[in-house]
């Protein structure tokens, strides 16, 4: 609901799309939120506090795969939305890095395109 409520504040939005955004946090049986916080005046490089974020969220997949789950890590429009970091209490220098689903596949996962690596990689 919260989600409909920012979402119709922000933007126009037909009923099809309010459902939507009501249901957005039921695809999966988990879904974990997580949040970037930046601390000034300290050591690390905020850069470096910020690609923290990242890393739980990758290391979330990984630990949740390797336990013979799905796991999915989206951001979408929530993330960057205004009235949700207000919802989410979020204080200064916090932000959504990325929200994680957790759950078992509802139908067979397919492969998808990946690049070739050769043309990705530099070797020095």
């Amino acid at each position: 609901e919260v989600l409909a409520e920012c979402l119709a504040a922000t933007e126009p939005a037909n009923d099809e799309r309010l459902s939507m955004e009501r249901g957005r946090f039921l695809r999966a049986p988990v879904v974990v939120g997580v949040i970037s916080r930046v601390r000034e005046g300290i050591p690390i490089p905020v850069w470096e506090q910020e690609l923290s974020a990242g890393a739980v969220c990758q290391t979330m997949l990984l630990a949740a795969t390797s336990l013979g789950f799905v796991a999915n890590w989206l951001t979408e429009w929530p993330a960057f939305n205004t009235r949700v970091a207000e919802k989410l209490d979020l204080q200064a220098g916090e932000r959504v890095a990325g929200l994680v689903y957790i759950g078992k596949p509802a139908l067979p996962l397919e492969e998808r395109v990946r690049p070739e690596l050769d043309k990705l990689i530099t070797r020095f």
